[in-house]
């Protein structure tokens, strides 16, 4: 599996951009706000001959869907995320007004509802969807055993957690779907985050402070 990220926003949000060997791909956390960020995606995924089957979300704060009317438009295909999570997206025009921030497009409604054990496949790839909640109730995980990898949005990071003082954040929660949903998955599994740079379950189970 071919895995693009994308810095986008002012926030920053990772995006990603999976593909395999079939050239179907899929986009995590389309985060791009600004035209030539959307003009960056359209062009990665034009130059490298991509069919989007997929435009997932790990959660609905307002930096990770920036971009979904775009995606939406531009490759016919709606957002997938938890059901959990759908009271975010009438407020994501308050949320812009909170941070000073214009909204930039339309606010799409989920097209398909995810669940914790729903797989999502494109091409010859299969990922797992993961109910993790307490960054956002319903914040999800996909993960890809295959490739050894998942991708947590804003459940864990390199070091730290996600915050949990945002709308119906839990911390007991986080810490147990860290503890439960993620530290049971192989060490050497990869962690690609919402914001920074990647890491792996091992390097959090043994160093991560919130765990100690």
């Amino acid at each position: 599996m071919t895995i693009k990220c994308f810095e986008f926003n002012m926030f920053p949000v990772n995006t990603y951009v999976l593909s395999d060997e079939t050239n179907e791909a899929v986009i995590i956390d389309a985060g791009c706000y600004y035209e030539d960020e959307q003009e960056m995606l359209k062009k990665y995924i034009e130059r490298n001959g991509l069919t989007v089957k997929h435009l997932l979300n790990t959660h609905l704060h307002l930096d990770h869907i920036f971009g979904n009317a775009f995606v939406s438009r531009t490759y016919g295909v709606m957002p997938e995320a938890s059901a959990d999570d759908e009271f975010l997206l009438p407020k994501t025009k308050d949320y812009c007004r909170m941070f000073g921030i214009a909204m930039n497009d339309d606010v799409p409604a989920i097209g398909k509802q995810l669940a914790d054990g729903d797989e999502v496949c494109f091409g010859n790839t299969t990922l797992k969807v993961i109910q993790a909640p307490g960054h956002s109730p319903g914040s999800l995980v996909y993960y890809s055993k295959k490739d050894s990898c998942l991708f947590c949005g804003d459940v864990l990071f390199r070091g730290s957690i996600g915050r949990t003082d945002l709308d119906r954040g839990n911390y007991r929660q986080l810490i147990d779907s860290i503890s439960n949903r993620l530290f049971t998955l192989p060490d050497e599994t990869k962690v690609y985050t919402g914001h920074g740079e990647p890491t792996t379950i091992g390097n959090e189970k043994m160093n991560n402070p919130f765990f100690r």
